[in-house]
C-alpha cells in the first residue's frame, strides 16, 4: 500500500491503519473486503493546485476592489488564505514525496526529510485550524450586522477586524507548533477532536439565533426602508456563509472522524472499514479549498464582477 499522507497527524494515522490491515485478528476476518481506496498523487496534486489558484484569485480580487475592502472580505480573505494553505501543503507533499522516496535524490527517511514533513504538518495544521477561527469570525461578524446593524461601523472597523486576525493566527500558529510536536500524544488528538467540536458548536448557536431572530428584527426596523434593504443584504450573507460551513463540514468532518476512530477503536471491523477510504477524506479536504471560491463567486455579484474584469483585462472603474 502507497504512503501517501496530508500531515504529522495524517501519517501517524495511515501508518497506524496500514499495521491494522496487515496485521487483522480473526475477529476482523469478516472485513477482509474493506479493500484500501488509493487516490493517486496526480488527482491530489492537481486538485490542490486548482485550490491554490482559485484562493490566489479571491486574494487578488479583494485586494484590487476597494469595494470589497470591508471587514467581512477580510475575513474571508483570512479564509482563502487558510484553504491556499491546505492546498499548498499537499502541493508541496507530492513534490518532496517524488523527490525522497520515489526518485531518491534524497534519503526518505532522514533528518531533513523529517524537517520538511514537519513543516508540511504544520501548514496542514495551521489550514485546518485557520478554517475553524475564520468561520468563527465570520459568523460573529454576520451577527453583529444582523443585530446591531446601526453600529456595526463602530464596532467592526478594517483596524478591529485586522487585530483579531493578527490574534487567532499567532493563536493558530502556537497551536500548530504544540500539534506537530506532540502529534503522537492520545491528549492531542482530543483536544483537536475537542477544539474542532467546540468551534462548530459556537458557529451553529450564533447561526440558529440568527435565523430564529432575524425575522423578528428585521420588523423592527422595517419602518426604513434602507435599513430594510440593507437587512436582505445581510440575511444574503448569512446564507452564504451558511452555505460555507456546511461545505467545511462536509469536507472536513470525515477527518475528523477517521482521528477518533484510530485512535479508540483501530481493530473494530467496522472501524477498519471506513478507514480504508482514508485517501477519499484526504482528497474532500482538498476540494473544500475548490469549492469555497465558486461558493463566494456564486453569492457575491460584487467579487463576481471582480473576477470578470480580472479575467477579461478591463480598466477597473474603482482605480
Amino acid at each position: 500500500m502507497k504512503t501517501n499522507t496530508a500531515s504529522e497527524i495524517i501519517r501517524l494515522l495511515e501508518q497506524r491503519s496500514m499495521h491494522i490491515f496487515e496485521n487483522q485478528s480473526e475477529q476482523s476476518l469478516n472485513v477482509s473486503n474493506c479493500m484500501s481506496i488509493v487516490v493517486p498523487e496526480e488527482i491530489f496534486f492537481t486538485i490542490a493546485t486548482v485550490g491554490i489558484l482559485e484562493n490566489l484569485l479571491v486574494l487578488i480580487a479583494v485586494g484590487r476592489n476597494k469595494n470589497l475592502h470591508s471587514p467581512m472580505y477580510i475575513f474571508i480573505c483570512s479564509l482563502a488564505v487558510s484553504d491556499m494553505l491546505g492546498s499548498l501543503s499537499k502541493t508541496m507533499e507530492n513534490i518532496f514525496y517524488i523527490i525522497f522516496c520515489k526518485m531518491k535524490y534524497l534519503p526518505c527517511h532522514g533528518n531533513m526529510a523529517r524537517t520538511v514533513d514537519d513543516v508540511i504538518d504544520f501548514m496542514f495544521i495551521l489550514s485546518l485550524l485557520g478554517s475553524i477561527f475564520s468561520l468563527s469570525v465570520i459568523a460573529a461578524d454576520r451577527y453583529i450586522t444582523i443585530f446591531y446593524a446601526l453600529r456595526y461601523h463602530n464596532i467592526m472597523t478594517q483596524k478591529r477586524a485586522l487585530l483579531i486576525l493578527l490574534v487567532i493566527w499567532a493563536f493558530c500558529a502556537g497551536s500548530g507548533i504544540a500539534m506537530v510536536i506532540f502529534s503522537f500524544e492520545t491528549a492531542t488528538v482530543i483536544s483537536f477532536s475537542a477544539l474542532f467540536s467546540f468551534m462548530l458548536i459556537f458557529i451553529l448557536c450564533l447561526y440558529i439565533h440568527m435565523f430564529m431572530l432575524g425575522r423578528s428584527h428585521a420588523i423592527k426596523i422595517a419602518l426604513m426602508s434602507a435599513s430594510s434593504v440593507q437587512q436582505r443584504i445581510n440575511m444574503k450573507g448569512t446564507i452564504t456563509l451558511t452555505v460555507l460551513l456546511g461545505v467545511f463540514l462536509c469536507c472536513w468532518a470525515p477527518f475528523v472522524l477517521h482521528i477518533l476512530l484510530i485512535q479508540f477503536c483501530p481493530r473494530n471491523p467496522y472501524c477498519i472499514c471506513y478507514l480504508s477510504i482514508f485517501h477519499v477524506n484526504g482528497m474532500l479536504i482538498m476540494f473544500n479549498a475548490v469549492i469555497d471560491p465558486m461558493i463566494y463567486a456564486f453569492r457575491s455579484p460584487e467579487l463576481r464582477s471582480t473576477f470578470k474584469r480580472l479575467f477579461c483585462c478591463w480598466q477597473p472603474s474603482w482605480t
